[in-house]
Formats: C-alpha cells, sequence, structure tokens
C-alpha cells in the first residue's frame, strides 16, 4: 500500500508501506494493502506503520485521511519519527518554538491594543473637561 501525507506546505512522506495504525474519533484501527476505500477524519495522534522489518511514526495535528489505491492524509502538520523517542523528543521541540512565538505574537498584540486605547483615551480627554 502506498501512504503520502501532505501538509500545507510540502509531501512529508510518499512510501510504500505493509500496513498502517491511524487513529480517529471512534478510535485505533489498521489498513492492509487492498483495504477498502473510506475517508475519515484523524485525530491528533500518533499514525505508525510496518515497512518490512523495520516502523514508522508520525504525530499528526488531526487531518483527513482517505484511504484507497493510495492512501492519503492531510494534516496542518506532521512531524515524522523513526522511534517513538526521537518523535517525541521532535515533538516537543517544536511545540516548544510554537509556544513562544506565539507569546511573542500575543504580548505584541496586547502592545498594539494597549497602544490604540491610549489614543483613543487622548482623543477623549479633551472633550471630558468641557462636561459639566
Amino acid at each position: 500500500m502506498r501512504l503520502r501525507i501532505v501538509t500545507p506546505l510540502a509531501i512529508d512522506f510518499d512510501q510504500d508501506l505493509d500496513s498502517l495504525r491511524a487513529e480517529d474519533a471512534s478510535g485505533s484501527f489498521g489498513i492492509l494493502t487492498g483495504h477498502a476505500p473510506f475517508l475519515t477524519a484523524l485525530s491528533v495522534s500518533i499514525l505508525s506503520w510496518r515497512q518490512g522489518a523495520g516502523e514508522g511514526f508520525c504525530a499528526l495535528r488531526g487531518g483527513v485521511m482517505v484511504v484507497g489505491k493510495t492512501t492519503q492524509i492531510a494534516s496542518p502538520e506532521a512531524v515524522l519519527g523513526d522511534s517513538l523517542a526521537t518523535l517525541d523528543a521532535e515533538v516537543l521541540t517544536r511545540f516548544r518554538a510554537e509556544a513562544e512565538a506565539e507569546r511573542v505574537e500575543h504580548v505584541e498584540t496586547l502592545r498594539l491594543q494597549m497602544t490604540a486605547i491610549r489614543r483613543i483615551m487622548a482623543r477623549l480627554q479633551p472633550h471630558r473637561s468641557s462636561l459639566p
């Protein structure tokens, strides 16, 4: 079976596999070559597969899976790993970087909002002194 994982910026994975395990809202399920076609929304989860004697893993931030001749997954983010340990370390590193970027963006948004509020207050100030 062929598996292709795509994210908004790239095709992250495109290889032949022996088996695949994924997770949707109803739970974990497996797919083998020749599986009947179907479509499902994936949960935030770890995708795993067997390829010969090896295995692979991918952390998914949800997404959509279409099973057919080629099983395709479209996800907002996919992090690949050869083992759960390396995948865990990579996901943790990415999430920390994203959290820091979001924090910086949040602080900048608050600064801009406070500047806008101060400008509005400054414009209203002269009108207040003329009120009884």
